[in-house]
């Protein structure tokens, strides 16, 4: 019923955009050819997913999702444009009515204006255009965010203490391994005392990593690198072959796996677990818990399991996947977890950035917190925007994000 109802608005919304094209295109065939157009890419979506939905990697499926973001952008802009001027055409009629003067042989709503249509398509070729661009280029341009942050309880010996986080790798997406094994190289050239992961290896299976151990095994920092999974590594979204039991004992295996090769690359993964790291008879706590989202997304951690022996005078950066654990759970939790580092969100990989201007996304609309750093209660969140990329093979104003953040004792 749901998927029947969300067609339905679906087709409302494209004969509503499709004013903007008919405007245009009065006695012209091309409008037509445009309908088509619209009209295969939705079939098209909707084919594959019938066909690879609950597969692994399909790179026909991405194909299609990233032509279907790319004309529902374009027709958002068109919704935008007719919308607005259609408002316009109703105070016009309405004051024409009431000043008695409209003809009565005329409409109430004065006919659409073409310069207004044109306006429209012209805007609407830019997110048509970035999101194109973003599936050619923008998914490897990788962008490194430095943060400072002040804590009056950090300890004296951990004062510029540097960190660095990726997230959200994604390796069944990638494409292009030299581009990758650069993004890797720049984590390095950070030269951070520690390096942390915050889930999302995979996109769905272990076997998407054969071949790239070697990649992410390159990863290097003086204190380690630490790990947690996300919603994505634990195989929920494959469709496992067999029996019930059959499916379990394949899923677990499955996991099995993709422990053994965080451990061969030698990555620390924290499952619902804290360690210290000390430096002068002083420690810093690293906590690192297992998924817990909201919603639809699975729920494996518990925070307080991985938070045994640890008291609130403790310094404590834990990484936790999904950034709603934060809002849900941990900002007021009595034990102080003083910086929460997360990913999951991706930005929605499309949206738009300029630093002390504006930051717009359409994760804005889904996450409290979509991405960067903030603040409540003394305590701090940051939001890796992600280093790879999902179904939409690409990243549009939203570009591939390596954090890093020093730590600083007021």
């Amino acid at each position: 019923m749901r998927f029947f109802i969300a067609i339905t608005i679906f087709i409302l919304l494209e004969i509503y955009a499709f004013q903007l094209i008919r405007t245009l295109s009065r006695s012209h065939w091309w409008k037509w050819v445009y309908l088509a157009l619209s009209l295969g890419v939705i079939l098209n979506l909707m084919l594959q997913f019938y066909l690879n939905g609950r597969a692994g990697n399909s790179a026909a499926r991405d194909f299609s999702t990233t032509l279907f973001i790319a004309f529902l952008s374009l027709k958002a802009v068109f919704i935008l444009f007719m919308f607005g001027e259609d408002i316009y055409r109703f105070l016009e009629g309405l004051w024409s009515s009431l000043s008695r003067k409209r003809d009565p042989q005329q409409p109430f709503l004065p006919s659409r204006r073409q310069f207004i249509s044109t306006i429209g398509l012209a805007v609407a070729a830019l997110p048509f255009g970035a999101v194109l661009y973003g599936a050619w280029k923008g998914k490897y341009n990788y962008q490194v965010r430095e943060y400072e942050l002040s804590f009056d309880d950090l300890p004296e010996a951990f004062d510029g203490y540097r960190v660095t986080q990726i997230s959200d790798i994604h390796v069944g997406s990638f494409d292009d391994k030299e581009e990758v094994k650069y993004a890797v190289d720049l984590v390095n050239k950070q030269a951070s005392d520690i390096i942390f992961f915050t889930g999302d290896l995979v996109n769905n299976i272990s076997d998407e990593m054969d071949g790239w151990e070697d990649t992410f095994g390159s990863l290097r920092a003086k204190d380690g690198v630490f790990s947690v999974l996300g919603n994505h590594d634990y195989g929920d979204y494959y469709n496992w072959e067999g029996t019930r039991a059959q499916q379990l004992a394949l899923k677990q295996a499955n996991m099995q796996r993709l422990y053994k090769i965080q451990e061969s690359m030698g990555w620390r993964l924290l499952r619902d677990e804290n360690v210290a790291i000390t430096r002068d008879e002083e420690s810093l706590h690293i906590v690192g818990v297992e998924n817990i989202g909201n919603g639809r997304f699975p729920k494996y951690g518990n925070l307080q399991k991985a938070s045994t022996g640890l008291s609130r005078e403790d310094f404590k950066i834990l990484l936790s996947h999904d950034p709603s654990h934060w809002d849900d759970e941990v900002k007021n939790d009595d034990l102080n977890y003083h910086l929460t580092l997360s990913g999951h969100t991706h930005g929605m990989q499309f949206g738009i950035e300029i630093p002390g201007f504006i930051k717009l996304s359409p994760a804005w609309f889904v996450y409290k917190k979509w991405a960067g750093i903030y603040k409540e209660f003394g305590r701090f969140i940051n939001v890796n925007r992600g280093f790879g990329f999902l179904g939409y093979k690409g990243r549009a104003g939203i570009w591939p994000e390596i954090t890093v953040i020093t730590l600083k004792r007021s």
